[in-house]
């Protein structure tokens, strides 16, 4: 593994690939939804952290969002499996196209 020398944070990340940054932190707060190392906590004070991805870490989230999107029911599959907040699986239902 080579040595990590940058990460972007989640908001970033959801800026560049055009995705809602409520799902990407959906997504990633459980850390085996990427490979070890990809998801790193940044402390920005002695109890606030904010999530950051590795390059590898956005590959990896760029390929999952990109397969759950095959089709309109593997988008909705993987949003119920992917994302335990029930509003924001709603509201992101109802941007996809059927």
């Amino acid at each position: 593994m080579a040595t990590i020398t940058h990460v972007c944070t989640l908001d970033y990340v959801a800026q560049r690939l055009g995705e809602d940054p409520e799902l990407l932190e959906a997504i990633v707060c459980n850390d085996d939804n990427l490979s070890y190392g990809a998801i790193i906590s940044v402390y920005i004070g002695p109890d606030d952290t904010i999530t950051a991805l590795t390059d590898d870490g956005i590959d990896e989230l760029k390929d999952m969002l990109r397969d759950a999107r095959s089709t309109p029911e593997t988008w909705h599959d993987f949003l119920d499996d992917f994302v335990h907040d029930a509003e924001l699986v709603a509201r992101i239902k109802a941007q996809s196209p059927r």
